[in-house]
């Protein structure tokens, strides 16, 4: 079915105006609606999807409304022209008119439908058929897309070269895949249907409306691909929310929209996936049932394009957000989530948990036991906020603001990791060029978009110019692209490099056209710090193309989805304009998103740097208000941090409710993350009160300061510091394993610094403190809180049975630094 703009406009004109929900309803409201209110069916085996929703009081579907697709009487005034299928879906036999009546009920709907070319109609191979293939799982990566295909048979991945696909099935093997005498005995038609043994199993049924489209296009002699067709630029689902229980079901709709403004129903041919299949199921034909409490989206697929339609099952049909007060913005839209969802959040953490919170997001480093007391002790209201403040320098006050160092070191090691800085690719004196200009960017807040501008348009010298050094760990436009894409746009285009994107809108041409940008970057070699200096100088050239590696068109630089621009200078300096701009969302909510990650334990969109239309965030609302305020700040990272940490939201507790147990998405208590190598190694070394000392680094450098990733510390190594290989997220890995526990167990590192002769434990006892007084300092310092009365008991007995009360509280220190309470940020 094509739908061109006039038809499109009769059919929304039709609903408007006479259908009985709209503004001239009749004083008899309908108890429900069909949609589309009017169609036209153009082409041969055209077919249309109905959907039949309830309607409220006032006539009106909604999210809330219940689907009676299934549960309508649907039949045709003409079944020879217009055939009513099963599930209310409707196929074109010949040319004219039909009238379609609904009936739920004692009530009757009729709809006008008139089906035009199905008798001259033909058959194209991308539009009707390689659409089939895709369905079926035929031309994926695990059946016959993979690198070699299956059987000597291959196809491209979700049919991206419809071209080489066709010449695979009707022209390769001396055409052995088609009968065009016996269209029925195509081995293209035998195998899916299991006719002949088949080694993906059943995929096409016989009597199926795909399997004729597929026997038509053989018997008319198959035709190749209609080069001048028009292309499918986006796909819509209806419907795109969609609200209620557990049980309930929902048919989904899917129209095509086409470079030449025309629409058509797609439901059959498009590819539906459950992102969460323990909340959403979803079948073959867009028929949506929920099977668990939660929010998700359904993925669908066709021609290249994606598009998602968002369920959400309330846990509960109301809360009450006892005792929730609105910080900011911020909590105004996790309020209204949790409304929505039906959760009742955690109340906030207290105020030990709060300080050892905030030192170890913001700066990386445990308070002091005489900063958690300040904090535990002050009754001033607005203490956690001015503790935000000042951990983010931001109270102005320079007696205050006294962690900005211990901030941008913090900082420097997060983003040296995402960039890759290492000597090993870089030098010593590379590496250090970009660790200092990363963490001068930092110390000196300089607006995010500044920052990110100057790395990508960087060139001279990697010694003296520390940004250059991105283009000598990223050496070539391909590398360069992917980075660039998944770090500042949250975008993985990798995939998009040979194929076109399974999940996702980008194809080839938007990858070469991004990485046309770089095409004209290059280095050489200098001496100007010696003939072994090994100094690399980046330069952009006059000259410099990317062709597309299948069609071998030249690439104009391109930035995704949008049109063509060039510089004849330096082609970076639109790709760094457009990348940080205010109008490229993709830009300030890849940064907001990231940043929710780090703070919050997982990001809106989860992996943060995966942000794929078709895995949406889940608070679009707040993802939307912190990229709005992030652009309206001028990009200021402090700004940002402060508006999530000052947040009601980062308070919550880390213990879940019997009602919010099963939440692992929206906030309802903090997610619980294990510190990190860094900061576990700096923790333990002021806990016990011994410093490691690094490599060619002057003791009392903590981990954190670290420049580089190569340092070797069996430590850090064992807690998963990352090479720096990869710009993901991921290479920083937050999953335990055997050699970790064991390490802060039974390792010597741990047990040398805690019996350590000038440690913490040693200066104690030689003090002669009080008992009360050691072990309270012990907690403090390791977990930020005063031992409970049951704790100090405990302690009490534990030294009278202790052959030393030396060995009693290194045995103390030992068991609160391997406790979960110290290990993780709670």
């Amino acid at each position: 079915m094509r739908l061109t703009r006039r038809v499109a406009s009769f059919a929304f004109l039709t609903l408007f105006v006479f259908s009985p929900w709209g503004p001239s309803l009749s004083a008899e409201a309908k108890t429900f609606q069909v949609q589309p209110a009017a169609a036209k069916l153009q082409g041969k085996f055209a077919r249309l999807q109905l959907l039949v929703s309830a309607t409220d009081a006032n006539g009106q579907a909604t999210d809330r409304s219940a689907d009676l697709t299934t549960k309508a009487e649907v039949t045709s005034s003409a079944p020879n022209i217009v055939q009513v299928l099963e599930g209310g879906r409707l196929l074109a036999l010949g040319d004219g008119q039909a009238t379609i009546t609904v009936k739920v009920g004692d009530e009757t709907q009729t709809m006008a439908v008139t089906a035009v070319g199905v008798t001259a109609g033909e058959i194209d191979y991308k539009t009707d058929v390689a659409p089939i293939l895709t369905k079926a799982n035929c031309a994926t990566a695990a059946c016959h897309a993979s690198q070699f295909g299956k059987g000597g048979f291959k196809l491209s991945v979700v049919g991206f070269d419809a071209q080489s696909d066709f010449e695979a099935i009707a022209r390769a093997g001396r055409q052995r895949r088609v009968a065009f005498a016996r269209p029925e005995e195509s081995l293209i038609l035998l195998k899916p249907s299991m006719s002949v043994a088949h080694g993906g199993g059943r995929r096409l049924d016989p009597d199926s409306v795909e399997y004729r489209i597929f026997k038509t296009w053989i018997e008319t002699g198959a035709p190749p691909p209609r080069k001048e067709a028009a292309k499918v630029v986006k796909v819509s689902v209806s419907p795109e929310r969609r609200v209620g229980q557990v049980g309930a079901s929902q048919q989904l709709r899917v129209v095509a929209h086409y470079s030449d403004d025309s629409l058509r129903d797609v439901t059959p041919l498009a590819k539906f996936d459950s992102m969460d299949e323990g909340v959403l199921a979803v079948a073959p034909d867009g028929m949506v049932t929920s099977v668990g409490k939660g929010q998700t989206a359904v993925m669908v697929i066709y021609e290249g394009q994606a598009g998602i339609s968002t369920f959400v099952v309330p846990y509960a049909d109301s809360v009450k957000l006892v005792g929730w007060q609105d910080n900011n913005f911020v909590d105004q839209l996790a309020a209204n989530k949790f409304r929505e969802l039906g959760l009742e959040p955690s109340p906030l953490c207290d105020d030990a948990t709060f300080v050892r919170r905030a030192f170890l997001d913001a700066i990386g480093t445990l308070p002091t036991a005489q900063e958690t007391l300040a904090f535990v002790d002050s009754d001033d209201p607005q203490k956690r906020e001015t503790l935000v403040d000042q951990l983010l320098g931001l109270t102005g006050d320079p007696n205050q603001d006294i962690y900005n160092d211990q901030y941008a070191a913090y900082w420097t090691l997060r983003w040296s990791d995402l960039i890759r800085n290492s000597s090993k690719s870089l030098g010593e004196q590379g590496m250090w060029s970009l660790h200092n200009w990363i963490k001068e960017a930092l110390r000196t807040n300089k607006p995010f978009d500044q920052f990110v501008s100057e790395l990508v348009t960087a060139k001279g010298s990697i010694y003296t110019n520390g940004p250059a050094n991105y283009f000598r760990i990223h050496a070539n436009p391909t590398t360069l692209t992917e980075a660039t894409a998944q770090l500042f746009l949250g975008v993985r285009l990798e995939c998009a490099k040979c194929h076109h994107h399974p999940f996702e809108k980008y194809s080839q041409a938007d990858y070469y056209g991004l990485a046309a940008f770089f095409s004209r970057v290059g280095s050489k070699n200098s001496e100007e710090f010696g003939l072994f200096g090994r100094e690399t100088v980046v330069v952009v050239r006059s000259t410099g193309e990317i062709n597309h590696p299948r069609t071998g068109q030249r690439m104009q630089p391109t930035p995704l989805d949008g049109e063509p621009i060039d510089d004849p200078l330096d082609r970076r300096l639109p790709l760094a304009q457009w990348l940080t701009s205010a109008d490229n969302p993709m830009f300030s909510r890849s940064v907001v998103n990231r940043y929710m990650g780090f703070l919050l334990g997982r990001g809106l969109v989860d992996p943060v740097d995966d942000m794929r239309s078709t895995n949406p965030p889940s608070n679009v609302a707040l993802m939307d208000a912190l990229a709005q305020d992030f652009v309206a700040h001028d990009f200021d990272l402090k700004r940002l941090m402060r508006n999530i940490m000052t947040s009601r939201l980062y308070q919550l507790s880390s213990q879940p409710t019997p009602e919010n147990n099963s939440d692992r998405r929206f906030y309802s208590h903090y997610r619980v993350k294990r510190l990190t190598a860094e900061p576990l190694l700096d923790a333990i070394d002021q806990v016990t009160g011994v410093q490691t000392k690094f490599k060619s680094l002057p003791l009392g450098t903590h981990a954190i300061e670290l420049p580089d990733a190569e340092y070797p510390n069996y430590f850090l190594t064992t807690f998963a510091k990352p090479r720096r290989v990869s710009v993901c997220e991921c290479e920083r890995s937050q999953e335990e394993n055997l050699s970790q526990a064991l390490h802060t167990l039974n390792g010597d590192i741990l047990a040398k610094k805690i019996a350590d002769k000038k440690g913490r434990v040693t200066e104690l006892v030689a003090a002669k403190k009080p008992h009360e007084e050691i072990v309270a300092e012990l907690y403090l310092a390791a977990l930020c809180r005063r031992p409970s009365e049951a704790e100090l008991q405990a302690s009490k007995e534990f030294l009278a049975e202790s052959p030393s009360p030396q060995e009693y509280y290194e045995d103390l220190l030992w068991a609160l630094v391997n406790s979960k309470q110290f290990l993780y940020v709670h």
